[in-house]
């Protein structure tokens, strides 16, 4: 039961033993050797519970460390108090460099690139060491025997095939390069989006604000009406309803401004405990979109997706080559030195050399050979029937996120120059009307329900614009940053 408290709790069993063995040895002094009879008990249980603390002390620090539950790994990994401040410059920059699926992406690419050259490398040499004319009657007496051999043997390919092989293997790794760059740009595009995301976020949770500022001021002319007898007190609390909603509104935009910010976070690489601070205008009349036709040029000509497919087309056109060059013979060459003594005996001398040159022929009706020869053709084919797959998928993606872009951009233009435009001209007058003893109460709380929903509508049809903007350039293969 003292485990939940910690040392504190330890210590305390320790001295809960020693206060017993206490009370035994003052039951124990009436005599004298019942009082050695206690000073012995009381050193017994004084041991007991000296171990007893020290086992639990232990074993309470042996669970901690397996379960990482210290208060020293707490305490360093505990996010920092200091809010950094990020634009979205910066947030790119802390996201290719700490991302960790950009790092795996590098390190993957690092080690398919170690990999060239150890198919282009020559064959291992073996050295061998060779007993000859061993008696019958003694097997296992190696250092007597009258005569050994020292032998070097190298295996050759047939020339071409091992360059072939490095060749195949730089490809494949050039190819991830365009999938890194992709994965890259699917990263930033949802970077961009969490970021205006968020941004939008922060201006709803403003206009929400107001909107509580609103409807205390209608409270406050319906409260003045009601003294007057010039309005109904339900009109007062059909104001403070609407307020206490409004606020409601902001509570839960607040959340889902903190789950932006951890998203943020998370794929810049950062504990999503920590704080950040995001900092920025969101501006639409910066950008500058090219055409459909000039968007779907360059994701044909220039996109990374496309330059991985290209790679991979080179590295299976190069497979057929390596797998019909396995018709041709390999090569091995022996040598060997002959002494008059056991191998690595004192006082061998070398007698005499030979040399052996092996040809390695692909027999057996060149059957493995010619299902070898099938296989990188097949594979050429699904990666030429691949190539085409992704140029058509990316054209498609390209069409559907101008579309995309087309109407968010026709959406948000038409919230800003007409719908939220209406909705404050019949706020104000609605507004007016009721503090001059008009009695629309209604339609003043209707005028501003939709006056703030239209003003939440306009954050977030601006961040669908921008994050439509941004998903556009990334599938067009733009940075979007």
């Amino acid at each position: 039961m003292f485990e939940k408290h910690g040392f504190a709790g330890y210590l305390a069993m320790f001295f809960y033993h020693h206060f017993l063995c206490f009370k035994v040895n003052k039951l124990l002094k009436n005599k004298c050797n019942q009082f050695r009879k206690g000073i012995f008990v009381y050193a017994i249980y004084s041991a007991v519970g000296f171990l007893s603390f020290s086992a639990s002390f232990v074993f309470a620090a042996d669970r901690d460390k397996s379960t990482g539950h210290s208060s020293q790994a707490v305490s360093n990994s505990a996010p920092s108090g200091v809010a950094e401040e990020f634009d979205l410059k910066k947030l790119w920059d802390e996201m290719r460099l700490n991302n960790p699926q950009l790092v795996q992406a590098r390190e993957s690419y690092l080690a398919a690139k170690a990999m060239a050259p150890q198919a282009s490398a020559l064959n291992n040499p073996q050295i061998g060491l060779q007993w000859n004319n061993m008696g019958l009657n003694s097997p296992a007496a190696l250092g007597r025997a009258p005569a050994g051999a020292y032998t070097l043997t190298q295996a050759f390919s047939f020339p071409g095939k091992k360059t072939m092989a490095g060749d195949i293997a730089d490809k494949q790794a050039e190819a991830i390069v365009g999938q890194n760059d992709t994965l890259a740009l699917q990263l930033a595009s949802q970077l961009v989006a969490g970021y205006y995301g968020t941004l939008a976020a922060q201006k709803q949770l403003v206009s929400l604000k107001e909107a509580v500022l609103r409807l205390d001021l209608i409270k406050n002319i319906a409260k003045a009406r009601y003294a007057n007898n010039a309005a109904a007190y339900v009109e007062y609390l059909n104001a403070q309803v609407a307020q206490s909603s409004a606020e409601a509104d902001r509570f839960a935009m607040e959340k889902q401004l903190q789950v932006s910010l951890s998203n943020v976070k998370t794929l810049i690489g950062r504990d999503p405990r920590g704080k950040i601070i995001l900092k920025g205008d969101i501006h639409t009349d910066r950008m500058a979109v090219p055409t459909l036709l000039e968007l779907e040029d360059y994701a044909e000509n220039s996109h990374p997706i496309l330059q991985s497919s290209r790679f991979q087309l080179e590295a299976a056109q190069k497979a057929v080559t390596l797998a019909k060059m396995a018709y041709l013979p390999d090569f091995q060459i022996i040598a060997t030195s002959n002494t008059n003594n056991a191998p690595l005996s004192s006082g061998s001398s070398r007698l005499n050399y030979s040399f052996e040159l092996d040809v390695i022929v692909p027999l057996y009706f060149f059957t493995k050979e010619r299902y070898g020869v099938e296989q990188a053709v097949r594979n050429q084919y699904a990666t030429q029937a691949a190539d085409v797959s992704v140029r058509q998928q990316l054209l498609l993606a390209v069409q559907t996120n101008y579309a995309n872009y087309e109407q968010a951009k026709s959406q948000y233009q038409f919230l800003l120059d007409r719908q939220l435009p209406e909705a404050e001209a019949a706020y104000k007058l609605a507004l007016n009307s009721y503090a001059n003893n008009g009695t629309g109460f209604n339609d003043l709380l209707t005028a501003q329900s939709q006056l703030r929903s239209l003003q939440v509508s306009l954050a977030v049809a601006q961040s669908n614009l921008l994050q439509a903007y941004a998903a556009l350039l990334a599938a067009s293969g733009k940075e979007p940053i």
